[in-house]
């Protein structure tokens, strides 16, 4: 059932993994949400199913998928085939360095298209859920980042030159271990059987349980004491 009409307006990026549908459950609460995805030749393609299944699920005024083919440039494990997807990380090997699996200037390209379509419905608001603590060391997920864009936001269009709208980045997840991630979205009854988080599935859609990615999730659901419904439907 569609949620009722609210007098604000938010464009939220959606991968269809934990930490940005918690952040459309969390954006819903405020506003009407425009749900953002990309297929940009990720290997874990896959995801996008879960994201229609979320953006449905949770009453998105609008879902949109837009193709952006970063395969042209590779130069990241989850866009280039020649590259694997680091497996069996330990949780210090994960905070150190940017890994394999960053893709150049994804969020940059991703909140870009975001603000595009902000302008258009005439929104100040954009959600995306990144995260600064358990996460796997990727320079655009950084506060220090989000603020930059943010600045830059509010020179670079006609909207925000003419002082119609102020574009506000909200980042809700930044600070949060993934365990509070897990806990928030238990609270926000956010269906965690409708989201996917895996680098590498297997065939079917399958997590594989040993990317950076599982091993994030499996260790939020295990310090948050709540059971992932993925592990168990596996």
């Amino acid at each position: 059932m569609p949620s009722p009409a609210k007098s604000r307006k938010a464009v939220c990026l959606l991968s269809g993994g934990l930490d940005s549908s918690t952040c459309l459950a969390l954006a819903q609460r405020e506003f009407d949400c425009y749900a953002l995805s990309f297929d940009y030749g990720q290997r874990h393609r896959i995801e996008l199913e879960a994201a229609a299944r979320v953006a449905k699920a949770l009453g998105a005024k609008e879902h949109r998928t837009a193709k952006v083919d970063l395969r042209v440039f590779g130069g990241s494990a989850l866009t280039a085939d020649e590259l694997a997807v680091p497996k069996h990380r330990s949780a210090q090997e994960m905070g150190e360095g940017i890994p394999i699996t960053y893709v150049p200037a994804r969020n940059t390209i991703f909140l870009s298209y975001a603000l595009a379509w902000a302008e258009v419905l005439e929104s100040s608001d954009i959600f995306i859920g990144v995260n600064a603590i358990d996460y796997s060391g990727y320079p655009d997920c950084r506060p220090k980042f989000i603020s930059a864009f943010e600045h830059m936001a509010n020179l670079a269009t006609k909207a925000g030159v003419e002082g119609r709208t102020l574009i506000k980045v909200h980042t809700p997840l930044i600070e949060l271990s993934k365990a509070g991630i897990v806990k928030l979205a238990a609270d926000l009854q956010l269906d965690f059987a409708l989201t996917h988080s895996c680098y590498d599935p297997l065939p079917g859609g399958k997590l594989c349980g040993q990317c950076d990615s599982c091993l994030l999730r499996q260790k939020g659901f295990e310090e948050a004491g709540i059971l992932d419904p993925l592990v168990s439907m596996q």
